[in-house]
């Protein structure tokens, strides 16, 4: 690490153990946005009210009106995400079902609570609604798998409010190699169809989202891209080697081409964790398991949840620190500079650390910013300012 990333994170360190539960000065006046909130996953669920507040512990759900509005999140991305499955006729079909169908999901939640939520679609959307007291409501593809190989279907999505769309998640898929998969490569980053893809969200004034993807498709999408990358919830490779971090060669590349990093809190992707190997792949295989039952998630929610909590009794989950979340923060901000950072937590999607595990945590983000003494500048950069930039240029290369 350069010396003057360790100076940046001593002081973050100081910062952190100063900020406490304090409450920042001046957070409720931020426009706050999280640029990967996974919660259309529990939107339908059996007894969730997005309307009421909820419980991490009690039904492992992490965002809701209430905890929103203590947390000063004014809103963000809202995923329509879609499990990786075969790459087949069969397949894709049902991924485009699936698909529809969270993104039916999210207007039935602005349309039902219309005095809460808004639509958004423009970077200019989200001051407006957020002076209006509602939460802004951006929509984006994580896994752009159910467009199955017809590039056109990505018109489709763009109509229904889309404005993000992430190639690849897990797995290889038709688009894109994936950091994760363990079979190894099969494109050499990106394939033919998705640069196919990149061309078309460029032309519909989309941003392109390259969170999940092998760094050689990273990088080969900063290079062919015509308006700068977001990494919409990942972190810095230097901090804690996993694949699904940036390494800083590629870091700087993309804050060079004007593209930005949303860190995110996926314990797992951000230390070592005391927790059993055959936690994960049976964790896995419960949320297929209550996904592809008959009736979805919708209709087995408290069979879940039951089976979930035996899970956390069998293998007792292990998290990450808030300051953990906090020192990928701060040196990305020394690596990258303040124009390429931003927040992207994964909530409801395995996001979530101690001492940061609900949206009603957000403000000790700002305090241990203000702490460092990051100026008021920067931290309305971090907060959605950086993020709404990329969807300026996206906007301003439409059709082009």
């Amino acid at each position: 690490m350069a010396k003057k990333s360790l100076t940046l994170l001593a002081v973050a360190g100081m910062a952190l153990m100063l900020a406490g539960c304090d409450r920042p000065t001046g957070h409720e006046e931020l426009l706050a946005l999280d640029s990967h909130l996974d919660t259309p996953l529990v939107l339908d669920r059996a007894g969730f009210d997005i309307s009421r507040r909820h419980g991490w512990q009690a039904d492992y759900a992490q965002v809701d009106l209430p905890r929103m509005k203590e947390g000063g999140l004014d809103g963000g991305f809202w995923v329509i995400y879609t499990a990786q499955g075969p790459l087949t006729k069969a397949g894709y079909t049902k991924a485009l079902a699936h698909a529809r169908q969270r993104n039916l999901v999210i207007d039935e939640m602005v349309e039902t609570l219309g005095d809460d939520f808004a639509p958004a679609t423009t970077a200019d959307d989200a001051a407006r609604i957020a002076a209006s007291g509602k939460r802004v409501v951006y929509k984006s593809i994580e896994n752009a798998y159910p467009l199955g190989t017809d590039i056109d279907m990505l018109d489709e999505f763009y109509a229904a409010g889309v404005r993000m769309v992430g190639l690849v998640h897990s797995s290889n898929n038709q688009f894109a190699d994936s950091s994760t998969d363990k079979g190894g490569q099969k494109w050499g980053g990106l394939s033919p169809l998705g640069r196919q893809l990149i061309r078309r969200a460029n032309e519909l004034g989309m941003i392109v989202d390259m969170s999940h993807a092998h760094d050689e498709a990273l990088a080969q999408a900063i290079e062919m891209s015509k308006t700068p990358i977001i990494l919409s919830h990942s972190g810095v490779a230097h901090l804690y080697k996993h694949p699904r971090n940036v390494p800083d060669y590629l870091l700087k590349k993309l804050a060079k081409s004007g593209g930005v990093i949303q860190i995110n809190s996926l314990s797992g992707y951000l230390r070592d964790l005391d927790a059993s190997p055959n936690r994960l792949p049976e964790f896995i295989g419960l949320y297929r398991k209550y996904q592809n039952a008959p009736g979805g998630m919708r209709e087995n929610h408290e069979a879940f949840i039951a089976d979930r909590r035996a899970l956390d009794k069998k293998y007792p989950p292990d998290y990450a620190e808030f300051s953990d979340v906090m020192n990928h923060i701060f040196y990305a901000l020394d690596l990258m500079g303040p124009d390429h950072v931003g927040i992207g937590l994964d909530w409801d999607g395995g996001g979530g650390v101690n001492g940061l595990q609900d949206v009603s945590d957000l403000p000790k983000i700002t305090a241990a910013l203000q702490k460092a003494s990051i100026s008021a500048q920067t931290i309305e950069k971090i907060w959605g300012g950086n993020m709404l930039r990329l969807l300026r240029q996206a906007e301003a290369m439409k059709g082009r």
